[in-house]
């Protein structure tokens, strides 16, 4: 009798299964597809703002045009002139570039951890405070450029570093810091240090603090006696993620720099193309001689190297498996 009624209740069980797995799918679609509409918006600006620009840049590339005419092909043209018939570009703005970027972007990685990490030792206002003011530089950038260090750096005697160093008496005149090729590239360095405590700085601090300090704990039970092996030891294999996106940050800021040495020298071309950067090369091609193309093979090009020195910096900076 039992076994009869059991047999009677299966096909209910059945049927209640499938109508459950049914449901199932129909909850997964719909959260599917909410997450599709949320991430639409991205997609579609990521795409519109980032990618298509990419493609036409490199379809541009390879062709010749002045933004009047139609743009004709031209193959690899625009390329070989880059890297055999542009003198300026291989003599000055490369080497500049490259200077540029493996100085200011190493010392502005460094200066944002150390900072980031003396600023996690004190209490939570002070710190608060303190962290707004070292960000606070990278959103008015542009306007402290035209209005501060032109001010100090200024070629007459009014100027804050040639009346200090007229005072002092270690020079006798005013001294061109902002003309003078021997004096640019090392202001454009400084300026970009000062100014580069963005969100790679944000990024750090953030990890430094929410490191767990019960590894501190152990670590100093375990005979860990410095701070510089605290440092080395646990934070920094605790916030490698940080670090690298600080680092890619780096990379990526510098060699999109181009606006300091134009705004510092007030030309461009800067003076004896001294502070010249691969992102003055494409506004002098593009948006003065109107050579569209020739300045967007330029643009890959530094697409290219931003790329392979970010793909460099995460092989140093991601654990090997």
């Amino acid at each position: 009798m039992i076994s009869k009624l059991l047999k009677r209740r299966e096909p209910v069980s059945s049927d209640l299964d499938i109508e459950d797995m049914r449901q199932l799918k129909r909850a997964k679609r719909k959260e599917i597809s909410f997450i599709i509409l949320l991430l639409l918006p991205y997609a579609a600006s990521f795409f519109i703002f980032i990618i298509l620009p990419v493609i036409v840049a490199v379809i541009l590339s390879f062709t010749n045009f002045d933004a009047i005419q139609s743009p004709t092909f031209v193959g690899f043209a625009n390329y070989i002139r880059l890297l055999t018939e542009d003198d300026i570009f291989m003599q000055h703005v490369l080497p500049n570039t490259l200077i540029f970027a493996l100085v200011a972007g190493p010392l502005g990685f460094l200066l944002s951890f150390i900072l980031a990490w003396m600023l996690a030792q004190v209490t939570k206002r002070p710190r608060t405070i303190l962290a707004l003011m070292i960000y606070a530089p990278t959103l008015a950038v542009g306007v402290t450029i035209q209005v501060v260090w032109q001010a100090l750096f200024s070629g007459d005697e009014s100027g804050y570093i040639n009346a200090w160093f007229l005072s002092m008496g270690f020079i006798n005149e005013p001294v061109q810091w902002l003309q003078d090729p021997r004096y640019l590239m090392p202001i454009m360095i400084l300026v970009t240090v000062w100014s580069s405590m963005g969100v790679g700085f944000l990024a750090m601090l953030s990890g430094i603090l929410n490191i767990d300090p019960e590894l501190y704990e152990a670590a100093y039970i375990d005979g860990l006696k410095s701070r510089v092996q605290e440092v080395f030891r646990i934070t920094l294999p605790s916030m490698k993620p940080q670090l690298l996106f600080g680092a890619v940050m780096a990379v990526v800021s510098t060699f999109q720099a181009g606006a300091i040495g134009v705004q510092l020298s007030g030309a461009n071309p800067t003076p004896n193309y001294a502070g010249q950067l691969i992102l003055n090369h494409i506004e002098d091609h593009g948006f003065i001689r109107f050579e569209m193309g020739y300045a967007a093979a330029i643009s890959v090009v530094l697409l290219v190297m931003i790329y392979t020195i970010s793909k460099v910096v995460r092989v140093l900076l991601t654990e090997k498996n």
